[in-house]
């Protein structure tokens, strides 16, 4: 999927909407999908986006920053993640 329909009116010379497109898919073929679950698409893009409008344009970077932006959600870090309203179980003492 390109980043594009994430530009939101954000306006880009062509060669740096190319390499945010990089980055953008790279970034999410980064992230496994679980079940139903997708990556945060707009996550990822809104970092990548913000970052493009500071000067960077190297794909790498901006890959990096969108996973470390996405890696604070827990449907990314955890493979099993609770939902909002559970405990963890509570393990007896030794």
């Amino acid at each position: 999927m390109p980043i594009r329909p994430y530009l939101d009116g954000h306006r880009f010379d062509a060669e740096t909407t190319r390499l945010m497109g990089i980055a953008f898919e790279t970034a999410v073929a980064a992230l496994p999908t679980q079940g139903d679950v997708e990556p945060p698409r707009d996550i990822i893009a809104r970092m990548i986006i913000d970052l493009a409008k500071t000067g960077e344009r190297d794909p790498e970077r901006l890959c990096e920053a969108a996973l470390k932006a996405v890696s604070v959600y827990p449907i990314v870090n955890a493979p099993n993640p609770l939902p909002p309203h559970a405990s963890p179980p509570v393990l007896p003492d030794s």
